[in-house]
């Protein structure tokens, strides 16, 4: 990122505006007092100011756009044209990152009358610099728009330019995917309870392994399965629980899962 800071515009200050802001704050170089919110309701602006100190909001969407280089467009995908109704124009210094799912680059060229649209999908672990996120932006795009936007999003974690056509399973993937994840952490706490632990060790130990096997898969370079193996001796512990799991079809569960969600994501860009 350049040694001068954009300025960067949400459109709509809810939880994904609020964990984006976080990280660009802590992570990515952007003052908070650079930030400017816009959201209809009063009771989300307000939040919005507590969380990210020094940030401004407003109800009025053009003035965000107005005085951005950069703005966050994090409506819900039905809300979306309605957002852009409520606009009389779109500067052309003002770079649009769209984060709704299904919502295409062409529908959205449409609806805001610009080119300069980029798609991502980001997920909330940016609010922690954890992010894994995915962006497409049409063929032609200016480099200062590509070097921009890679900038913000690394800043909170992973970031990995895709074709268009892959943003719906990037949703189903990454974006949805954390909440499959705390539900598999919430059971292994369970688990723990129902064996005797107190919940508060069931919680830490249960969260603290799934952390440590991921940043085992990625620090290994490892595939997956070898990492598994390493931990089922034969005959043992592990090896029953595997079992169990594959009884219930576990694996084939997170796939229908995430297939459902990347099925949502086109059917939202439908609509």
């Amino acid at each position: 990122m350049s040694t001068k800071s954009p300025r960067v515009g949400f459109l709509g200050a809810g939880q994904m505006a609020l964990a984006m802001a976080h990280g660009f704050v802590a992570r990515g170089g952007v003052p908070a007092a650079n930030i400017l919110a816009a959201d209809p309701y009063p009771a989300a602006r307000t939040r919005f100011e507590q969380e990210i100190s020094g940030a401004k909001t407003t109800d009025d969407n053009q003035a965000v756009i107005d005085q951005s280089d950069v703005v966050i467009l994090a409506v819900k995908p039905q809300m979306m044209a309605e957002a852009a109704q409520s606009l009389t124009q779109v500067p052309a210094k003002c770079l649009l990152i769209s984060i709704a799912a299904g919502i295409t680059l062409k529908r959205l060229n449409s609806l805001f009358s610009t080119q300069r649209i980029i798609r991502v999908m980001p997920n909330t672990p940016c609010l922690v610099g954890l992010s894994a996120c995915a962006f497409s932006a049409n063929d032609g795009f200016a480099p200062q728009d590509f070097e921009l936007t890679q900038s913000l999003l690394e800043s909170t974690g992973m970031a990995f330019q895709v074709p268009e056509k892959l943003l719906d399973a990037v949703t189903g993937l990454s974006g949805s995917g954390p909440a499959f994840v705390y539900m598999m952490i919430e059971a292994m706490s369970d688990a723990g309870v129902r064996q005797g632990l107190p919940r508060s060790v069931a919680l830490q130990l249960a969260a603290q392994t799934v952390k440590g096997a991921a940043e085992m898969v990625l620090a290994t370079g490892q595939h997956p399965a070898a990492l598994k193996d390493n931990v089922t001796s034969p005959g043992g512990t592990t090896i029953a629980g595997v079992h169990e799991l594959e009884k219930q079809g576990f694996r084939g569960a997170v796939i229908d899962a995430i297939s459902a969600a990347a099925a949502r994501s086109r059917e939202l860009g439908q609509d």
